[in-house]
C-alpha cells in the first residue's frame, strides 16, 4: 500500500538556480558547489531549470531541421549521397556481429574475419588489386595510408630522392594534404581544355624525384580521363607508382577497374560506393587495396586462412605498421558486404549504369540555364556555374545555393572544383527518383529566371530558415559555442 506522505520541494523562486531537493526524506544534499571547485570550475554552470518534456520536445524539433538523404535529393557533388539500404543495418545489428569485441581470442570471431576475408576477395575483384587491408577510417586516411606505402616501396629500394607526388589541379584537397602528411613535395599537373590532365604537361613534369601520381578517375569534373593509360604507362616508366583516389568510384562499378588501368594503389570510400552510413563524423571506413608487389606494406596484422582456420599475421616486417586500432570499422564492412552481396554483378554494373544516366538527366534538363565549363560526356556527376548569372545580374553561386534551400532542397557542392569560377558540382546518385530528378531542375530553371527577374531574392535567401545569412567565413573560424 503506496502511504499518502506529501513529498514537498524546494520550489526555486524566478531566477534562483538553487537545486531542487526532496527535502523530507533521509537523503544528503550533495555539495554542488564544493564539487564544481574541486573540478576547477570558479561558478555553478547556468542550466535551465526545464522540464523533461521541454527538453524532449527541444530536441525533437531540432532534429527535424536536419537535412538527410530520407528528406530529399542531396546532390553534394563527389561525396555521393545515396541511400542507405535498411536491411544492411539489420545485417550489422546480428548478434554475432553487434555483440563481439575487438580483442576477443581469434577463435571466438572466426565468423567475423571470414566475413572480411571474403569481402577482401570481392573488392579484389571487383577493382583488380591484389590484397585490402581495411584498418583507415575514412577516404583521407585512406590517402594517407596508400601514400605512405608509397614511400615505405621506395625507400625499400633506396630509392630516397623520389620526395615528388604528382597531382591534378582539380584534385581533391585531402590529396595534396594527404601526400604532404608523408612529406612528398607536390607538383601539380594542369588541366586541359576538356577538363582532363594535359598529358604534356605531365610529361614536362616527370623526372627521377617522382614517386608517384594521384588521381581521381573519373575526374572531380565528373569527365573520365580518356588518356588514363597513357597517364600510368607514363609514371611507371618514370619508375613512379600510381594511387587511385576511390571517390568517384559509383561511377565505374563493374564498367571498368583501376587495376586494369594501371593503377597500383586504390582506396575506396565504402560510404559513397556501398551505401554505408555517410556524414555525422562516423564511423568510417576507407579501405585500401593494393597490387601483389606491395603486399608487403599493407598495415599489419593481415587476415590469412590456414587449413580452416582464420588468422591475423602480425609478422611482416616491411609494414608501415598500425594505422588505426584493430582492424577497422567491422560494423561498416557488415553493410559493405551485404551491400555487395544483395546487388551482386550485374547489379553493381545497373547502379553505375543508373548513376551515370540520372547525372545526364538533369544535366540535359539545366544546359540552357546555366554555363557549362566543359561540353564533355559527364559520368555519375557534372559541374555547371553560376557565371552567366554572375556577370548579367550580379547573382553568384552562393545566391543560387540558398535560394535552392527556400525550394526544398539541398545545395550542391559549390566552388569546387577550384579550376572553375562559381562552379556547382552535381551529384544526383542512382537512388534519386524521376520525382526528384524533376523537382530538382524545376528549382534550378526557377532559380535562373529569378536571377533575371528579381536577383535581390536570390541575393537575400534563404528566407525561410531559421538562420538566414551568417558570416560563413567568420562562423568557422570564431564560432560562438554557447548562447
Amino acid at each position: 500500500m503506496i502511504q499518502d506522505t506529501p513529498l514537498i520541494f524546494d520550489l526555486p523562486q524566478s531566477g534562483d538556480k538553487k537545486n531542487r531537493m526532496i527535502r523530507d526524506c533521509d537523503v544528503e544534499k550533495p555539495d554542488f558547489k564544493a564539487y564544481y571547485q574541486d573540478n576547477s570550475l570558479n561558478e555553478l554552470p547556468d542550466i535551465p531549470d526545464l522540464a523533461e518534456i521541454q527538453v524532449v520536445r527541444h530536441f525533437t524539433n531540432m532534429s527535424a531541421k536536419n537535412f538527410g538523404v530520407e528528406n530529399g535529393p542531396y546532390i553534394l557533388g563527389s561525396c555521393t549521397m545515396k541511400y542507405n539500404p535498411k536491411v544492411n543495418e539489420d545485417m550489422a545489428a546480428l548478434p554475432g556481429f553487434n555483440n563481439t569485441h575487438p580483442l576477443q581470442p581469434v577463435e571466438t570471431v572466426q565468423g567475423n574475419l571470414e566475413l572480411l576475408y571474403r569481402l577482401e576477395k570481392l573488392l579484389n575483384e571487383i577493382f583488380a588489386m591484389d590484397a585490402f587491408t581495411f584498418q583507415p577510417s575514412a577516404g583521407a586516411h585512406g590517402e594517407l595510408t596508400g601514400v605512405m606505402m608509397i614511400k615505405a616501396y621506395h625507400e625499400s629500394r633506396q630509392d630516397k630522392k623520389r620526395k615528388i607526388m604528382l597531382i591534378p589541379d582539380s584534385a581533391h584537397g585531402t590529396n595534396p594534404a594527404s601526400a604532404a602528411m608523408s612529406e612528398f613535395d607536390i607538383r601539380e599537373i594542369k588541366s586541359n581544355e576538356h577538363g582532363q590532365v594535359d598529358v604534356e604537361d605531365l610529361k614536362n613534369k616527370l623526372d627521377d624525384t617522382v614517386a608517384g601520381i594521384m588521381l581521381t578517375n573519373p575526374n572531380t569534373i565528373g569527365i573520365f580521363e580518356k588518356d588514363v593509360k597513357e597517364i600510368t604507362n607514363l609514371v611507371h616508366e618514370s619508375g613512379g607508382l600510381c594511387y587511385y583516389d576511390g571517390a568517384n568510384a559509383n561511377a565505374i562499378l563493374m564498367q571498368t577497374r583501376p587495376g586494369d588501368m594501371g593503377f597500383d594503389i586504390v582506396h575506396l570510400n565504402v560510404h559513397k560506393t556501398f551505401s554505408t552510413p555517410h556524414g555525422g563524423g562516423g564511423p568510417g571506413a576507407g579501405p585500401v587495396g593494393v597490387k601483389d608487389f606491395l603486399k608487403p606494406f599493407l598495415p599489419l596484422p593481415i587476415i590469412e586462412k590456414k587449413a580452416d582456420q582464420f588468422t591475423l599475421d602480425y609478422n611482416r616486417p616491411l609494414s608501415i605498421g598500425k594505422v588505426r586500432a584493430y582492424t577497422g570499422s567491422f560494423g561498416i564492412f557488415v553493410r559493405t558486404y551485404a551491400y555487395i552481396l544483395a546487388y551482386g554483378a550485374n547489379g553493381l554494373k545497373e547502379v553505375s549504369e543508373a548513376a551515370v544516366a540520372n547525372a545526364n538527366y538533369l544535366l540535359g534538363k539545366l544546359r540552357d540555364y546555366y554555363q557549362l565549363p566543359f561540353d564533355e560526356d559527364a559520368m555519375h556527376e557534372f559541374v555547371i556555374t553560376g557565371q552567366w548569372q554572375k556577370d548579367e545580374n550580379g547573382v553568384k553561386t552562393t545566391d543560387i545555393a540558398k535560394r535552392l534551400i527556400d525550394l526544398g532542397y539541398h545545395p550542391p557542392t559549390i566552388y569546387f572544383p577550384l579550376i572553375v569560377h562559381e562552379a556547382m558540382m552535381i551529384e544526383p546518385t542512382e537512388t534519386e527518383t524521376e520525382e526528384g530528378l524533376e523537382g530538382l531542375a524545376s528549382a534550378f530553371i526557377q532559380i535562373a529566371i529569378e536571377a533575371k527577374n528579381n536577383p535581390d531574392l536570390l541575393k537575400t535567401a534563404p528566407h525561410h530558415m531559421p538562420i538566414k545569412r551568417p558570416d560563413e567565413t567568420k562562423a568557422a573560424r570564431t564560432p560562438i559555442l554557447k548562447a
